[in-house]
């Protein structure tokens, strides 16, 4: 096994704060949030002002939250929108309660209330405990609340090194987590409470480029909560 990172020096590391996945990412075009995680973010908070509801939505590893104050020219005062990055590289000011940007590591970070919409385009890459965030996450959706990210399984590797494969796919739905392995994304619909067989050991900066062509982060488990 290689010489593990903790979260702390993971975060510090070359591949982590200069990560260009997410800089200029807008809702629409060929790299943007409706063709990666295949939901219409707009759509999907509009549906929920449309019945009436306060809708609120958190982006993980937003970058420079382009495509947040997209949606906040859009809905307003209709809309209350978190974005959380390591890096503060923010297109522009927080503007709370509407647009509230927060630099801050996803791995430590915790909510104040729920969510009707959570994402992370390409975040996971880049996070140590990957399925610790997976976990969390589902936990701060409201009841009826809606998940979605990027996750490759490949970049999570037992303490082998052999990618969990199978097993972690198996475990992810036994959770009530839907995993899409050919466009490696992955879906929550509805607060749960997740608890996977696998106990995080610390991460390796030194993958290479996944399938984004971008360098990532290995995360290693071993079984056992």
């Amino acid at each position: 096994m290689a010489e593990l990172l903790d979260d702390e020096a993971l975060e510090r590391s070359s591949v982590v704060a200069n990560r260009v996945m997410n800089r200029e990412r807008g809702l629409t075009g060929s790299n943007g949030y409706g063709r990666e995680l295949g939901i219409d973010v707009l759509e999907v908070l509009r549906e929920r002002v449309k019945a009436g509801r306060r809708v609120r939505w958190l982006d993980l590893c937003c970058g420079s939250a382009r495509a947040l104050f997209e949606v906040s020219r859009h809905l307003g005062d209709e809309a209350e929108i978190v974005g959380v990055d390591l890096v503060d590289f923010f297109a522009g000011p927080s503007r709370p309660p509407r647009l509230r940007l927060v630099t801050a590591s996803i791995t430590g970070w915790e909510p104040e209330e729920p969510f009707d919409l959570i994402t992370c385009v390409h975040g996971l890459h880049y996070v140590g405990d990957k399925l610790g965030v997976l976990s969390r996450a589902a936990g701060w959706l409201a009841e009826d609340g809606l998940f979605v990210g990027n996750l490759d399984t490949r970049s999570v590797l037992m303490e082998d090194g052999v990618p969990a494969g199978r097993r972690l796919a198996s475990a992810l739905r036994e959770a009530g987590l839907d995993y899409d392995p050919r466009r490696r994304r992955i879906t929550c619909r509805g607060r749960r409470v997740v608890d996977l067989p696998y106990r995080y050991l610390g991460s390796d900066d030194r993958a290479g480029p996944n399938y984004t062509g971008q360098p990532a982060v290995d995360s290693y488990y071993a079984h056992g909560s």
